[in-house]
């Protein structure tokens, strides 16, 4: 099996990045990721202002799929997730969404063993492994990985995990695949603005469908079909996959506008993915049979 190392890795999607690696269709590689930071931090000495980071969340990558083009949809399949011995959360003051509560600058190493994450001595908890930051290239221009969008990029999204796979809209040949900014556990919203930052091994399969069309990612768990976007605001992020997630509705059964969007009201759920990125992410949860 391919081993990509984290050596090479990405701070911005962009067509403009050389690939650094090539996997094929159908083929399992494994991915080596840096966490969030890097891996600046290594002592709860170390605190986030006085830590001089030149970028946030490396993607390893890019990766070329060899066979897949532009106008195409990459499906990524999590099959595993190995997450280093321990991870970290840093915090400041104005740091996540009550940062103004934040007083004392401070920084947390949590152990991670045997899908225990230890948070103190009395406090410990199974992990949740997430991927953080995964996309392509988008059609123009550079995007931060500290930022999602319709490529994906930094969705912070929880059920991109083990068992799961996650959808992309291709805008270049090969796609130019990265990923990266592993949690060892996140709930929705990452209210503070961290979960347990963490490095670790990713072991993926990419496919690809081709006839037919997408314009945001998409995230397929066993039970739903979970429609991704991120805006500005979670009154625009909510529109968009609302309107995403109506038109599949309206395609698979030829339904009107107005009878899809009374399903989506009736069945379906919006939840919230990030709060705390340049632009937030929700996701449209719709149920499998609707759609499949």
């Amino acid at each position: 099996m391919k081993f990509f190392e984290k050596k090479h890795y990405i701070t911005s999607f962009t067509a403009e990045n050389k690939p650094k690696y090539y996997a094929d269709l159908g083929e399992a590689f494994q991915v080596e990721t840096h966490d969030c930071y890097g891996g600046a931090f290594t002592s709860e000495s170390q605190l986030r202002t006085s830590v001089d980071l030149e970028y946030i969340n490396p993607a390893t990558g890019p990766i070329y799929i060899n066979g897949v083009k532009k106008g195409d949809i990459l499906c990524v399949d999590i099959l595993n997730i190995e997450l280093d011995s321990q991870g970290v959360m840093v915090l400041y003051p104005g740091m996540g969404t009550l940062g103004e509560k934040v007083k004392v600058e401070d920084t947390k190493i949590i152990p991670v063993n045997n899908g225990i994450f230890s948070f103190n001595q009395d406090l410990q908890f199974s992990i949740m492994p997430m991927i953080g930051v995964i996309g392509v290239a988008p059609l123009e221009g550079k995007i931060s990985c500290e930022s999602p969008g319709d490529h994906g990029g930094n969705m912070d999204t929880k059920y991109i995990t083990t068992g799961n796979k996650v959808y992309l809209p291709v805008f270049h040949d090969g796609g130019l695949l990265a990923l990266g900014d592993l949690h060892a556990s996140m709930g929705d919203g990452e209210l503070d603005g961290s979960g347990i930052e963490i490095g670790g091994k990713v072991t993926i399969k990419v496919t690809k469908l081709d006839d037919k069309k997408l314009s945001l990612p998409i995230v397929e768990t066993k039970q739903s079909i979970m429609f991704i976007a991120s805006e500005k605001t979670v009154e625009k992020a909510s529109k968009k996959g609302m309107l995403a997630a109506i038109e599949a509705i309206m395609l698979k059964h030829s339904l009107t506008f107005n009878d899809a969007y009374r399903l989506l009201s009736a069945m379906c759920d919006i939840q919230i993915s990030q709060l705390v990125n340049p632009l937030v992410t929700v996701r449209i949860n719709v149920p499998k049979q609707l759609l499949i």
